[in-house]
This record gives C-alpha cells, sequence and structure tokens, in this order.
C-alpha cells in the first residue's frame, strides 16, 4: 500500500475518530444533574480519551497530504505546522474538559457547601482554559485547510473543488469564532468539528484513490 492510501485512510479514520468524540460528549451541565455525575464523568473521560487517541493518527494523515501537496512555496508545509499547533491545543483541551472539570465537579459535590464558592471560582478558570486552547484548535485547523486547500487549487494535485471548499469552510470558521456567531459549546464546536471532519473524509478518499507510488 502506498503511502498515500496509508494517510488517506488515517485522515478518514482521524475524521472519524473526531466525529464519534462529538457524538457521545456530554454537556458540561450534565455534571452537575442529580444522580447523573458518575455517567457524566464516564462519558467524558471516553469521549476525550478517543479525542486523544484521533489526534495522532490525524497527523499520520496530514504527514501524507503534505507530502502529496508538496511544492515549492511550502504552502503545504505551513498548512503542516499550523495543525499540528492546533493538535497540541486541542490535546490541552481535552484533558482539560474530559479530565479535569469532572473531577472539580466532584470535589464540589463531595465538598462542604462554605468551599462551593471555590470550587465554582476553578471551575470557571478550567473552563476559560477549557475554551482557550479550544479557540487557537479551530483558529489554526481552520488556517490550516485553508492553506492545504490553497495549495490543492494551485497544483491540481488533488480535486480542486475539494480545495474551493476548504477555502470557504477554513475562513468561514474563524469568522464566526472570532465575531461570536459561533460559540466552543458542545453544538457550536461540533459544527465546526463536523465541516472539517466532512473536509477531511473527503481528502482522505481522495488521497486513497490515488495510484501513484509514494
Amino acid at each position: 500500500m502506498t503511502d498515500d492510501r496509508k494517510g488517506g485512510l488515517a485522515l478518514i479514520a482521524g475524521a472519524l475518530g473526531l466525529l464519534a468524540t462529538m457524538s457521545i460528549h456530554p454537556a458540561g451541565h450534565e455534571l452537575f444533574e442529580p444522580g447523573r455525575l458518575a455517567a457524566a464523568t464516564l462519558r467524558a473521560g471516553q469521549a476525550h480519551a478517543l479525542a486523544l487517541s484521533t489526534l495522532p493518527v490525524s497527523f499520520l494523515g496530514a504527514l501524507a497530504l503534505t507530502r502529496r501537496l508538496s511544492a515549492p512555496d511550502r504552502l503545504g508545509l505551513a498548512a503542516l505546522v499550523a495543525h499540528a499547533f492546533g493538535i497540541v491545543a486541542g490535546m490541552a483541551a481535552a484533558v482539560v474538559s474530559g479530565f479535569v472539570a469532572p473531577e472539580l465537579a466532584r470535589s464540589m459535590l463531595d465538598d462542604a457547601p462554605a468551599t462551593s464558592a471555590t470550587w465554582s471560582a476553578l471551575l470557571h478558570f478550567n473552563h476559560q482554559l477549557n475554551q482557550a486552547f479550544a479557540s487557537v484548535l479551530v483558529v489554526a485547523s481552520s488556517s490550516a485547510i485553508a492553506l492545504w486547500s490553497l495549495a490543492i487549487v494551485r497544483s491540481g494535485a488533488l480535486a480542486r473543488g475539494a480545495g474551493v471548499c476548504g477555502l470557504v469552510l477554513g475562513p468561514l470558521a474563524v469568522v464566526g469564532l472570532l465575531s461570536g456567531h459561533v460559540e466552543l459549546d458542545v453544538h457550536g464546536f461540533g459544527l465546526i468539528v463536523l465541516g472539517q471532519s466532512l473536509w477531511f473524509l473527503v481528502v482522505g478518499g481522495l488521497l486513497f484513490r490515488e495510484r501513484g507510488t509514494r
């Protein structure tokens, strides 16, 4: 099997993994609903463990895509750097949201009411960290998609339609985030993940169909 086909499979697997993550991701308020802490904690751990295992697979696919789009303009390489930057932010966001937040919620519910304000402040700080890392992830990953898409359009190495779609999708996600029209809650972030995952599924499929020797 060629590197292109392996990379295509990795992109497809990574995209499907992120879609599966969002499908089981609990909402934050579920941690505080009566009798649901244990179930929400389990789902949060499962969702974010899946996300963390998906990120390196996605990066392997990104490496193959970058090799396929290799050119003197280095657009593909720039996209890979942005993608890697986003993966690091995504890893931090997943750890903070999936493993730190549930433990803080458990401590808040188990501790004396007198200290609830302290736990609430810690939970708020943890949420702000998650939002900051998630914002970096969205901007970096969207920039990567836009750069890869520009490389596709300029080189014709893959179907130019995928490049055109990426040139719309990448900036649109950033504008939606920075304008405040898209919030990074489960639904808003899930919408961005859906759009990006569909793009990676298409590009992964195109790579997998390549019959070159690389």
